[in-house]
């Protein structure tokens, strides 16, 4: 098993700054000196790094400054995805002077996929299967906005994102759900990240009422299988204070945190208010 500071060196390699090879429709990708700025996703743009190759001060402002400015252009929001051992160390200082709020903060999780996957436990009522149809993109849609209490259209944009990247890419997503009778109970999908050693787990949002059995761990292990199954050695998760323990015990290892720092334009901001 590799070390944390090994796991973290390949996941500032191999994902950080990473752009898919295949892109939907209206998505534009652009570079600004470290920066890689993805426009026109269905849930806002997205600004990612490696590193910002030692800027700092007037420099890192005006960095900053440019990227708020294009998308202000475009009267789109967007994500500046900042790391716990991101350099300078007042970045977040910064971000914030230009206008970005930031947003809860996940630990980013790194374990072997073959060691996760594993038998699924789940109880006799319940049924976890592949989805690609558009109504099963919306249940998963509407599971997230019920358990995140989201008011930002998500039960919109998510189904939108799902469907416009399967449809460029198909290989490249996974999604799963788990059901009990008609009700979608836990949703979750695994992106493969081409030319990389990682697939990465996203969703994973879990009704409350149906907690504690083991049904978001079934899912981790049943989309570990699919990444060992394809070669991908790595599994990686933006986790939750939720995720966190329960993927700790299943052999993930900590190796930084994230906090998405959000810059809206006005017109944004006051729907969301």
């Amino acid at each position: 098993m590799l070390t944390r500071a090994e796991l973290l060196v390949a996941y500032d390699a191999q994902l950080r700054a990473r752009v898919p090879d295949r892109l939907p429709p209206g998505v534009e990708v652009e570079h600004d000196g470290p920066l890689v700025r993805l426009l026109g996703l269905r849930s806002g743009g997205f600004v990612g790094y490696r590193d910002l190759a030692g800027l700092a001060g007037p420099e890192l402002d005006a960095l900053i400054a440019r990227q708020v400015r294009a998308f202000a252009e475009r009267g789109e929001r967007f994500e500046w995805k900042l790391h716990e051992h991101d350099r300078p160390s007042d970045l977040p200082d910064r971000l914030r002077a230009a206008g970005l709020v930031p947003e809860a903060a996940e630990t980013v999780m790194i374990g072997p996929a073959e060691a996760v996957g594993g038998p699924l436990t789940l109880g006799r009522e319940l049924v976890m299967r592949e989805v690609v149809e558009r109504a099963d993109l919306d249940r998963i849609a509407e599971l997230e906005e019920a358990v995140w209490g989201d008011d930002d259209g998500a039960a919109s944009w998510l189904a939108d994102a799902l469907e416009a990247e399967r449809a460029v890419d198909p290989q490249g997503l996974t999604i799963v759900v788990v059901e009990a009778g008609s009700d979608v109970i836990c949703a979750g999908w695994v992106r493969f990240e081409g030319g990389s050693e990682f697939a990465t787990l996203w969703g994973g949002a879990t009704l409350p009422a149906w907690r504690g059995r083991g049904i978001y761990r079934a899912t981790v292990a049943y989309r570990a299988a699919l990444a060992t199954e394809r070669g991908f050695r790595l599994i990686e998760v933006d986790a939750s204070a939720d995720s966190r323990p329960i993927l700790e015990r299943l052999g993930l290892v900590a190796v930084t945190t994230t906090t998405p720092y959000v810059w809206s334009p006005p017109s944004v901001r006051a729907v969301m208010a």
